[in-house]
């Protein structure tokens, strides 16, 4: 699945979202890598965007994992985000949660299951890259962690978090040779 994900994301510009997500992505999206932009701003945008979804249920459930989740009550959020996937297949930050629920519980292959499903429905879902990113770098691997923090700062030219590990891993590497 790793080297299926990577090829993913080596495609991910060449691709577009599922059609079931909000139009006003593409705008916020073309925002987000203005230099001068209120980056937070549009950030927190997108999120609503992605957390948001027609049916207000699948919304509520999905609210309800984050909170799961923040309070490590991990069954009952891997309950809920089972059934809300079952329900509702394309809702893309669903997966999202659910990978992270697993990344969280170190089951790293089926949160890179997981991040791969989101990042088929939404190629520019940066926190998803992240994601990976972070389980490649704590599994060592260097340059595929270095490959997708580069992809997620394509997407999202404001993400600190993705710039700062990029500069750790390069010091590291530095410092091997």
């Amino acid at each position: 699945m790793y080297v299926d994900t990577l090829k993913l994301v080596s495609t991910l510009g060449a691709r577009r979202p599922a059609v079931a997500l909000p139009s006003r992505l593409d705008q916020l999206f073309q925002n987000l890598v203005v230099p001068d932009c209120d980056a937070d701003e549009v950030e927190e945008q997108i999120w609503r965007l992605w957390m948001h979804h027609p049916h207000r249920r699948a919304a509520v459930a999905l609210e309800r994992t984050a909170t799961e989740i923040a309070t490590q009550l991990y069954d009952i959020a891997e309950t809920r985000l089972n059934n809300l996937l079952r329900a509702c297949p394309d809702f893309a930050e669903a997966w999202n949660k659910r990978a992270t629920l697993y990344y969280l519980q170190e089951r790293d292959e089926e949160s890179v299951r997981d991040i791969h499903r989101t990042l088929e429905l939404e190629p520019r879902h940066f926190g998803a890259l992240c994601g990976l990113a972070e389980i490649f770098r704590t599994s060592g691997d260097t340059e595929s962690a270095l490959f997708v923090f580069q992809a997620a700062l394509r997407v999202n030219p404001h993400l600190s978090v993705a710039r700062n590990a990029i500069e750790e891993l390069l010091a590291v590497s530095r410092n091997l040779q």
